[in-house]
């Protein structure tokens, strides 16, 4: 018999990017009521903004026309869904590939594709989809187990990772994290399609799980975390208790040896319980999976020692191991996070996936305390972290993401610039399912709140205290400073709009002085309603409005868009006596291209001018820095000037050198 799947009222399902969906039961029953914790705050859901802007919409619609499909086609060029067919003998062959976490890389661009479905009508892509899981259901085993590598030749499994049977290299083998995409991309597949297909597998599986591991049964925790996530969002789609108990077993005996043989140690977040940790180690991905693991069992039960002891590991990231970029794991040997304040620029590894693990555990931060810190954390990765791991041809991407390049070394698994495809691609899978959920950061409620935490042309609908509200919002960010929204309540409401007032615009970065600005600020923060201007509360990076809102109320924000030059604390050695530029939410760099002259030994002088233009046909249209004479180059001869363009936008035009930081005078 199916299970039934009951959704919540109160509840949210999460999208890829922690987007809550709003869900829906019926009669529920009284101890439900009194148990169910949840996020205070609630994102006002992907589906219900609509984005109009020249910055990410055109992103957006790329990722669905270009890179889904070009993923999709590289997944059947690789065999990662022959795989499928094979181990459900559907036809015949051999595992095709090397990593036991192939399978997770379709599950991840069936996520992508399935949130373009829930904002795009597609009957093609949505028959494409059916397609490939009627080979996904084929490949799973009667009792629920699901890994293409074991399955098609059980006896011999394809590379040392995989252990000899089922469970026998839980640290490696990467059973459980396959599995916590496959639940991510079926909750995404059924709340856009109300298709049961792949949910049911998904569910299936997790049974299996749950009967697999826990008291009384194995004990142990995965070595790859990721399941944590998807066992949540099953929870939250059926409302079965024991899957967000699963979910809570396998975070609290990590980093507890009791009814297990050994700990992983550093490298798996598995040296010390969670609410002993204080200090953001080991493999980066890993973590902030983890990490958001974390935040959503912890929002659900109300643990309230594991969002503290997730509160200590993020002061230690922003305060000693994130780049300028918010790009984190300075290592490439086990892409891992190094010391405090072990920050090198050529060799940074910076793994897009961390960039994208980050922007989850940040934002769910913000969803526990309503704190706009963590949105400037998430804000800086997102313009330059994450979004440098693509191309402007949307089917390019960067794994590793330095913040300097001599031209030649292939730093990208054997390039010197982005590629197509990688053996190991989770980069390209996890962009295709992350750019879709992007215009579920911009707002979010609670009872009388309406945060307004991204800026971005768009035009949404919410409900705020009963009353429905939609919100059209007008600017040209992050190229120019100018914001006007436009209230639009059904009836007059009064609650509290929250601006958020971004750490660059109050000259602060990430609220700690790894990195700070130099100079003093010229412009200030501006904010008018109907026309007149107000001095709003400021509180935990918002500026707050509280009246009584009415329709055509419109509200107008400007904030000083300056050119800054950016030093960073002593103690990052490759950063000492250099200067980094940033405008907006913009981190810049200087490539060989536009600098033939040479980049190595520039010299930036106290008294340097600059000038800013935007070029619309240059890169997609970015806003190009120039800093002015007096500047030299490495032969110390007069330059007339040094032109940078956005991080995010390097390496689009070939091989070259490029630098972030410079030396300064």
């Amino acid at each position: 018999m199916k299970k039934k799947i009951i959704i919540f009222p109160a509840a949210v399902c999460l999208v890829f990017s922690a987007i809550l969906l709003t869900c829906c039961k019926q009669n529920p029953s009284p101890d439900y009521q009194k148990q169910y914790r949840d996020y205070p705050i609630k994102p006002v859901e992907f589906t219900k903004v609509r984005l109009n802007d020249r910055f990410w919409k055109p992103r957006i619609d790329k990722n669905l026309q270009v890179t889904i499909p070009a993923s999709f086609k590289k997944c059947e060029e690789t065999g990662r869904i022959e795989n499928f067919k094979v181990a459900g003998k559907l036809k015949k062959g051999a595992f095709r590939g090397f990593f036991p976490f192939d399978d997770s890389d379709l599950y991840k661009i069936i996520e992508g594709a399935s949130y373009s479905l829930a904002i795009h009508s597609d009957p093609i892509l949505s028959a494409y989809l059916d397609s490939i899981i009627t080979y996904i259901a084929a490949a799973q085993e009667p009792d629920g187990y699901l890994e293409t590598w074991r399955t098609i030749n059980p006896d011999k499994p394809p590379t040392d990772w995989s252990g000899e049977k089922r469970w026998s290299n839980i640290q490696s083998g990467h059973e459980l994290y396959n599995m916590g995409h496959l639940y991510e991309a079926s909750v995404a597949h059924y709340i856009a399609t109300g298709k049961r297909t792949l949910l049911d597998i998904a569910l299936k599986n997790a049974d299996l799980i749950v009967n697999t591991f826990g008291p009384s049964k194995i004990i142990t925790v995965p070595g790859h975390e990721e399941i944590e996530i998807g066992l949540v969002k099953l929870y939250r789609a059926t409302g079965e208790q024991k899957y967000l108990d699963e979910a809570k077993f396998f975070i609290d005996h990590r980093g507890v040896i009791e009814g297990r043989e050994k700990l992983y140690g550093e490298y798996n977040q598995d040296n010390m319980p969670v609410i002993k940790q204080s200090e953001a180690v080991g493999h980066a991905v890993r973590a902030c999976y983890f990490y958001s693991g974390v935040a959503d069992v912890g929002a659900l039960t109300g643990d309230t020692a594991c969002i503290h002891a997730l509160e200590r590991i993020w002061n230690n990231v922003v305060s000693k191991k994130i780049y300028l970029t918010g790009g984190i794991g300075a290592r490439a040997e086990g892409e891992q996070f190094g010391l405090n304040y072990e920050l090198p620029n050529a060799t940074a590894y910076n793994e897009t996936c961390a960039a994208i693990a980050s922007i989850l555990w940040n934002y769910r931060m913000f969803l526990m305390s309503g704190d706009g810190k963590y949105i400037d954390v998430m804000e800086r990765t997102l313009y330059n972290g994450m979004l440098a791991g693509i191309s402007s041809d949307g089917h390019h991407f960067f794994y590793p993401n330095p913040l300097a390049s001599d031209g030649k070394s292939k730093f990208n698994m054997g390039s010197c610039s982005r590629s197509a495809w990688f053996d190991c691609s989770c980069c390209p899978s996890n962009v295709t399912r992350f750019m879709p959920s992007i215009p579920g950061y911009v707002y979010a409620t609670s009872e009388n709140q309406l945060f307004v935490n991204l800026y971005v042309g768009d035009s949404a609908t919410m409900v705020i205290s009963g009353t429905p509200v939609s919100i059209t919002q007008s600017t040209d960010y992050p190229w120019d400073s100018s914001i006007r929204l436009q209230i639009n309540p059904d009836k007059a409401e009064k609650f509290d709009l929250k601006l958020r007032i971004p750490g660059w615009a109050r000259n602060e970065i990430m609220t700690n002085d790894l990195y700070h600005y130099t100079g003093q600020q010229h412009g200030t923060v501006t904010i008018k309603v109907n026309g007149k201007e107000i001095s709003p509360k400021f509180e935990k990076g918002y500026a707050g409005i509280n009246r009584q809102w009415k329709k055509g109320d419109v509200v107008e924000i400007s904030l000083p868009m300056d050119i800054k030059q950016v030093v960073a604390d002593q103690k990052v050695a490759e950063d000492r006596g250099k200067v980094a530029f940033e405008c907006g939410p913009i981190v810049y760099c200087a490539e060989e291209a536009d600098n033939p002259g040479g980049l190595e030994n520039f010299r930036i002088y106290n008294k340097t001018g600059f000038t800013r233009e935007f070029r619309n046909d240059f890169l997609d249209g970015v806003m190009v820095i120039s800093a002015l004479n007096p500047a030299t180059n490495p032969a110390g001869t007069p330059q007339d000037k040094l032109v940078m363009i956005p991080y995010y936008a390097w390496s689009n035009r070939g091989c070259g050198k490029m630098a972030v930081w410079f030396n300064s005078l």
